[in-house]
């Protein structure tokens, strides 16, 4: 059996780190990795492939950065043209970017199957981008496989439940797995002069960097925190600051880092502050409490005991939310038992 699979952003390099470590050691399957390039830059891609033994992609499109049409057309064409080449059993396709959209269509276009790592996952607001890829991509993929009930629920919801299969969450298996690497690799993860107490936060999504009032409210509110933040930078997000922002005394910018630093920031953080959706789970997982910085989530599984706390760009519930107390309550076993990448190997085999 052969299986193209497709990714594109930093997110689906930790999932596919999960599953391709599975596929590649079956029998009777062989994967070819296509990169689409969206995330294109040192710290945002290359440094993730080496860091986390994920196989040199077959194929680099480079497609880089621009508008959602032009990234999803260049995508289009490229995805395109490998699957003619390869002639693939199944198209393997992650998450929610313009990266799973345009392997999805390309080929569903061929008529190659299509199964979809990370189904089911709604925020029920189509004004973001990555709600219309997950919607596309669910409802012309063969297979989906499911992170969690809620996702099989939304999935049975949208007539879809026959080509649904709950999967768990390979991003579990993957900060399981990672998580041995750190704690038996001493400082080698460690991110050097940091206070001994501080909260991590990052921003991202272009419901915030795109809107300069909502990025202006929630550095309003970091500037009244008096923990310090360390703050990795995103690329989208360090152009803005640069023009829009005043940074407050106690925010420390840092360069981004890689995923196995990120982990080991998050582990050591008092809590987290994001608008990612990876890592408000990786909190989760790590046990760590999040703030997310958006007006919904699509890992609702996360919300229980205030484990996550949703307070959108506004800065009296960011700030009370950081206040708040730790969660007591243990957590739950939403996510599956970290055999993720197993079971879809599996399916895709059967």
């Amino acid at each position: 059996m052969k299986i193209v699979s497709v990714i594109g952003a930093r997110p689906q390099f930790i999932k596919a780190a999960a599953v391709s470590r599975v596929l590649r050691t079956s029998s009777g399957i062989e994967e070819i990795l296509v990169h689409t390039g969206q995330h294109y830059d040192e710290n945002m891609s290359d440094i993730f492939f080496r860091q986390l033994d994920i196989p040199e992609p077959e194929f680099n499109l480079e497609v880089g950065s621009g508008s959602h049409a032009y990234q999803t057309g260049m995508m289009l064409k490229g995805i395109e043209d490998v699957l003619q080449k390869q002639k693939p059993d199944y198209t393997l396709v992650y998450g929610d970017t313009n990266s799973t959209l345009a392997g999805a269509l390309a080929a569903t276009k061929l008529h190659i199957p299509v199964a979809h790592v990370e189904a089911g996952l709604r925020s029920f607001n189509r004004l973001m981008p990555e709600e219309i890829n997950r919607i596309v991509t669910d409802r012309i993929s063969d297979i989906l496989f499911a992170p969690t009930l809620t996702a099989i629920t939304n999935l049975k919801n949208e007539g879809l439940e026959k080509n649904t299969v709950f999967s768990g969450d390979v991003m579990y298996d993957s900060v399981l797995f990672y998580r041995e690497m750190i704690v038996s690799g001493g400082d080698k993860y460690m991110t050097k002069g940091l206070p001994v107490s501080y909260l991590l936060a990052t921003i991202h999504r272009a419901e915030n960097t795109d809107n300069p009032e909502n990025l202006k409210n929630i550095f309003m509110a970091f500037s009244q925190i008096g923990t310090p933040i360390i703050f990795p930078v995103h690329p989208r997000t360090a152009r803005l600051l640069k023009t829009e922002i005043s940074i407050p005394a106690n925010v420390i910018v840092i360069d981004p880092v890689g995923y196995l630093e990120m982990l080991w920031l998050t582990m050591h953080a008092d809590k987290v502050l994001t608008d990612s959706g990876g890592l408000q789970k990786e909190a989760y997982f790590l046990g760590r409490q999040c703030i997310t910085m958006r007006t919904e989530t699509e890992w609702v599984e996360t919300l229980h005991d205030n484990w996550n706390i949703v307070t959108g760009p506004d800065p009296v519930k960011i700030l009370e939310a950081v206040l708040s107390e730790k969660p007591h309550a243990p957590q739950r076993q939403d996510f599956g038992t970290g055999k993720s990448a197993t079971v879809i190997a599996e399916t895709l085999m059967k």
